[in-house]
């Protein structure tokens, strides 16, 4: 009770009231005229508190994300202009599949000598790389044609990351899926 009474002593209320706590629905002695109870169907009205006010500020967490063209490069920095044709197998249980894109006259053939050689096979959007090793050109009388890579999903995510990064370089470029 003693607690009570200090609570009370130091609460800005008892600035006004000078009253102890009383339970909801008991009155002891006047109340000031500053303080109306609310039990009663009048509104609690309490003057402005001298202390300054506390703002509460919310540190929310920033996402940035940058939307970045999907893009397809063998020279990492180098994108590669020519759109390539692309096949997709699947495996009946769906575990495992792989992707060929063939490129007819690449533009990385134009800028390998300037630029350097070819070092892969990387996909770039937004959720990152995704890389093979699996390229290989093709040559006519001597002179290079074309490239064909081969990527490789091993498993059900795998399969689905590279569908993510399709669906954005395919809305990029204007490339559609026809299922033969």
């Amino acid at each position: 009770m003693a607690l009570l009474q200090s609570f009370a002593i130091s609460s800005p209320i008892s600035h006004y009231s000078h009253q102890p706590y009383s339970p909801p629905g008991f009155a002891f002695g006047s109340v000031h005229p500053r303080v109306h109870s609310s039990f009663n169907g009048q509104s609690l009205c309490l003057p402005q508190s001298s202390f300054p006010r506390r703002t509460q500020t919310r540190r929310m967490a920033r996402v940035s994300i940058m939307m970045i063209k999907p893009t397809i490069q063998f020279i990492q920095g180098t994108d590669e202009q020519t759109v390539p044709d692309v096949r997709l197998t699947k495996s009946r249980d769906g575990t495992n599949g792989m992707a060929i894109f063939r490129f007819d006259q690449p533009s990385v053939f134009d800028s390998s000598g300037e630029v350097g050689d070819i070092t892969g096979f990387y996909m770039i959007d937004e959720e990152g790389v995704i890389q093979s090793v699996d390229v290989s050109a093709k040559f006519v009388n001597g002179k290079p044609a074309g490239i064909e890579a081969k990527y490789i999903m091993r498993t059900p995510r795998e399969w689905d990351r590279f569908m993510r990064f399709m669906e954005r370089y395919g809305n990029e470029n204007g490339l559609s899926f026809v299922k033969k």
